[in-house]
């Protein structure tokens, strides 16, 4: 956590958490560059009901996410899994298949924010 004289802050409760930071894929991948082009980022907020399994697909940018409610579970085609609970955050694999699914009782609510550039797609269904 960051506190403190963080922005110009100056004892005025201001409070920074880093949520995630790396180089890496939740996999242990390095992540690729960017795309060329023309930059565009995308943030969506996702809501997965209770017992859904979402397509196989992966995603040819680099994104992150932070898990708001609920419980997610993704899972690579090579069988890797990471369990998210409410609050997680990931940094998401690239061009790597993979799926979501929600095991629990309530919706899952993710917000993504994709790194990518005009005309790449941030989804590739398989």
């Amino acid at each position: 956590m960051l506190t403190g004289n963080v922005f110009g802050a100056d004892g005025n409760g201001l409070e920074v958490n880093v949520l995630a930071k790396s180089g890496l894929s939740w996999d242990g991948r390095v992540l690729p560059d960017y795309p060329k082009g023309k930059p565009e980022v995308t943030i969506l907020r996702i809501k997965i009901p209770p017992g859904a399994l979402l397509p196989l697909h992966k995603h040819p940018v680099i994104n992150a996410g932070v898990l708001l409610s609920g419980e997610l579970t993704v899972v690579t085609e090579e069988g890797k899994t990471l369990p998210l609970k409410a609050g997680e955050a990931l940094v998401e694999v690239v061009n790597t298949w993979h799926y979501g699914k929600n095991e629990g009782s309530k919706p899952a609510e993710i917000m993504v924010f994709y790194a990518g550039a005009l005309e790449v797609p941030i989804t590739v269904n398989k």
